[in-house]
C-alpha cells in the first residue's frame, strides 16, 4: 500500500481462516483483531474450547502501531517450530494488532521441524491471504467547550478536516463538543480551536 502516515498501520478488517494439510495432520489457522491482551486470552479460551481435542493449539501476535508488543508461542510443538513462524507472517503481511492462532491435528506421521515450521507458516500465511488487510487510522477524541457564537465554527472545522462529532452537549452557558480527530492533524485543530475556553484532549 506504499508508504502509510505516521498515524497509520495496517491491520486485518475482520477474522479470516486458513488451511494447510500435511501427511494427515491438518492445521486450522484463525486470524483476528485484536487491540488487547484481553482479547487475545478470549480467542485462545473459546478456539481451545471449540477444538479440545486437538493436539496443539499455538499462536502469535502483535500489537501496537510501532509493533512494540509481540509474543510466540509453540504450545508444546518443538521450540520455535509453531509460534516463531507464524510471527513471521505476521511480519512479512507487515500487520499489527492481530493474532493467529493455528490448531493441529497430528496425522500419525511426524514431519518434523522443517516440516512443522512450513506446516504454521503456510497455514498461517493462508489466513492472511484470505484476510482483508485494510489501513488503520489512530486517533484522538477532543473535548472543546465553547460559546454558542463559536459552533457553527467547530461544525465547519470538522466538516473541513472531516471530523466524526461524538456528543454536543449544550448547557446555559456554553456548548461542548466531542470530536475524533486523527493523529497527524491534532496540533493543526488545536491551533485552529484556540479561541475556546477549554479543549480537553483523551487518550
Amino acid at each position: 500500500m506504499g508508504n502509510l502516515p505516521e498515524d497509520t498501520f495496517l491491520t486485518i478488517a475482520h477474522p479470516s481462516e486458513g488451511l494447510y494439510k500435511e501427511k494427515g495432520s491438518k492445521f486450522l489457522a484463525f486470524a483476528y483483531p485484536v487491540s488487547t491482551e484481553e482479547h487475545i486470552k478470549d480467542y485462545i479460551h473459546a478456539l481451545k474450547k471449540k477444538y479440545y481435542d486437538a493436539r496443539h493449539h499455538c499462536y502469535a501476535y502483535i500489537l501496537g502501531k510501532d509493533k512494540e508488543r509481540f509474543r510466540a508461542n509453540d504450545d508444546g510443538e518443538p521450540s520455535s517450530t509453531a509460534g516463531k513462524p507464524i510471527l513471521g507472517q505476521l511480519y512479512s503481511y507487515d500487520v499489527t494488532n492481530v493474532m493467529i492462532v493455528v490448531v493441529r491435528y497430528f496425522g500419525g506421521k511426524k514431519l518434523g521441524a522443517s516440516g512443522l515450521i512450513t506446516a504454521y507458516k503456510s497455514a498461517a500465511s493462508d489466513a492472511l491471504e484470505n484476510a482483508k488487510i485494510v489501513p488503520h487510522i489512530l486517533t484522538k477524541d477532543i473535548k472543546v467547550t465553547c460559546s454558542f457564537a463559536e459552533v457553527d465554527f467547530v461544525m465547519r472545522l470538522a466538516k473541513n478536516y472531516d471530523l466524526q462529532i461524538i456528543n454536543q452537549d449544550y448547557t446555559a452557558t456554553h456548548v461542548i463538543i466531542q470530536l475524533r480527530v486523527r493523529e497527524n492533524l491534532l496540533d493543526e485543530i488545536r491551533r485552529q480551536l484556540d479561541f475556546a475556553e477549554k479543549i480537553q484532549i483523551k487518550n
